[in-house]
């Protein structure tokens, strides 16, 4: 299975919502950044992603996106692909 990491804060749901689907699909060693913790991490992130908000996920070296680009593939039976890569 793919290594995942997300970029994170401990309030965010959308992050909550995220975590639960991965989980979901049977990642067991997701790797989270928590920006809310290391400010550093959010200058990285927005370097990475060219984005600002999160959760900010990637599966393997695949920037999936967000949240909503997460459940997208999900619906769309690409997710458990790119996990499994």
């Amino acid at each position: 299975m793919n290594p995942v990491t997300m970029y994170s804060k401990e309030t965010c749901p959308y992050c909550v919502h995220a975590e639960q689907l991965l989980h979901r699909k049977g990642v067991a060693n997701l790797v989270k950044i928590r920006i809310d913790e290391n400010p550093g991490e959010l200058k990285n992130m927005i370097e990475r992603t060219g984005r600002r908000t999160v959760p900010q996920i990637y599966v393997g070296d695949t920037h999936v996106g967000g949240f909503d680009d997460l459940a997208a593939l999900d619906r769309e039976g690409k997710l458990d692909i790119l996990l499994s890569q």
